[in-house]
């Protein structure tokens, strides 16, 4: 087992982190920018270093910095968190290169699953559901009004790289779908540097479902159940439960026993997730991440299996404890991403925390940075706090997730605690009757009636 893991990110995943490494037993390196010198992970951890200035480029991505920080401090492995370099396959390659363990899958499964086109390819050849689309790159509109022939409109345009809604246009007739092309292709070229487009059908209603997997290269790879992720703005999760309120226990076991088939012929070692979307009883895989996701807690309180202690203990070469048939699935639990920013406009809202108070009781967890007098620096992403409640069904779920809210004081700031409340309330969330599209329209029938 390791002796000395660097947490090359931030924030709340960076102290989540850390907790696994010390109940393993297992020492610590804090990396941060000058804007982070006093964040939670840094006090706590066994070392800490300054790798930059405040921007992202130049600390938490500056790929030199950190690897020289663990072979200062003496680190013996690397875990990457979320976002940042966690998904850089160059970045692995190197980490191993320089005689460190990369706590995350191979550098070429990182690659192959990092270019979209790369990725739908790999996944209809291991036997994943796909959406119906372009074979691969889609080189000019002329094409993709060609492949749109065979799927129908509307269609989906998006970005062969990168995510978060950027790049992705839809289109409802051949010269929209023109259109699309033109204005996908410079927006993906201006965020990610590279233009490459492919096309698939676009679905009207869709669930996003999730399936967290574990796998150790040596034989065994298991899921633990489904995520829903539907409640997002902007392709940005909100909102998340598990197990999906609208999924049979057939469904259920059908698609997490695809996923998992698919990642053992495939090889993948570390925690990984495919995520799908679900219409009308089909799934669709959308797209997979490599790495630990921001929404991993809820799989392990109704699974009572820690996916960050697998994913280390997996990457110092050992095997899984866990078999598919140890694999049992109890109770529901929600997340709730608290973020400082407006909850209605979601306007960045950085600034000092002059009052902080958790919410507490059976079945509640925080995971979070936050301490009364941090101040929440305006350089990074804006969540600042996880909500995890478990309860023993969906219902019993619900009204601990209400009461958690209505205790969770964070002042000097705007949270989008108040929108989570609205959602917790709501009787189309109560029915657990809603898709992707569906917390959009919410929010801007909320913003028409203040007017």
């Amino acid at each position: 087992m390791f002796k000395k893991i660097l947490i090359a990110n931030r924030g709340e995943i960076a102290l989540r982190i850390l907790r696994a490494c010390r109940d393993m037993g297992i020492q610590t390196v804090a990396v941060h920018s000058t804007a982070d010198a006093d964040a939670m992970h840094v006090r706590l951890a066994d070392e800490s270093v300054c790798i930059g200035p405040a921007p992202s480029k130049d600390s938490y991505l500056n790929v030199q910095a950190i690897l020289t920080a663990a072979a200062v401090t003496g680190a013996d492995a690397i875990h990457p968190g979320v976002g940042f370099l966690s998904e850089n396959a160059d970045f692995a390659e190197m980490v191993e290169d320089h005689g460190m363990a990369f706590i995350g899958p191979s550098p070429e499964h990182i690659r192959v699953m990092g270019d979209k086109v790369a990725a739908k390819k790999t996944a209809i050849e291991l036997g994943i559901p796909v959406v119906p689309g372009s074979d691969g790159a889609i080189a000019s509109a002329e094409e993709a009004i060609e492949v749109a022939k065979t799927t129908g409109y509307p269609v989906l345009v998006k970005a062969a790289s990168g995510g978060g809604g950027r790049g992705m246009k839809v289109a409802n007739s051949e010269d929209e779908l023109r259109d699309a092309v033109r204005l996908a292709g410079t927006e993906a070229k201006a965020a990610f540097g590279d233009d490459t487009l492919y096309m698939e059908k676009y679905l009207g209603q869709p669930r996003h479902i999730e399936i967290q997997l574990l796998g150790d290269g040596q034989g065994t790879c298991i899921h633990i159940g489904e995520r829903d992720c539907s409640l997002q703005r902007r392709h940005q999760k909100l909102l998340e439960e598990a197990p999906s309120p609208v999924l049979t226990e057939e469904e259920r076991e059908r698609i997490g026993r695809i996923s998992a088939e698919a990642m053992l012929k495939f090889g993948y070692k570390s925690a990984g997730t495919i995520e799908y979307l679900y219409e009308n009883g089909e799934f669709f895989f959308i797209e997979m991440n490599t790495r630990i996701q921001v929404e991993h807690p809820i799989s392990e309180a109704i699974s009572g299996i820690d996916i960050l202690e697998e994913q280390i203990r997996v990457a110092a070469g050992e095997k899984l404890k866990y078999k598919q048939e140890d694999v049992v699935l109890k109770g529901h639990a929600i997340e709730c991403r608290i973020n400082a920013e407006n909850p209605y406009t979601f306007m960045p809202s950085p600034g000092q925390v002059t009052s902080y108070h958790t919410p507490g009781g059976v079945g509640v967890r925080i995971d979070s940075q936050l301490y009364q007098g941090y101040r929440i620096p305006s350089n990074y992403d804006s969540l600042i706090a996880k909500l995890i409640v478990y309860g023993r069904d969906r219902e019993d779920c619900i009204m601990k997730t209400r009461r958690a809210l209505q205790e969770y004081v964070i002042d000097g700031v705007q949270t989008s605690i108040p929108l989570h409340l609205d959602l917790v309330h709501n009787e189309d969330i109560m029915k657990g009757d809603y898709n992707i599209h569906w917390l959009e329209k919410f929010v801007d029938e909320l913003n028409a009636q203040k007017k």
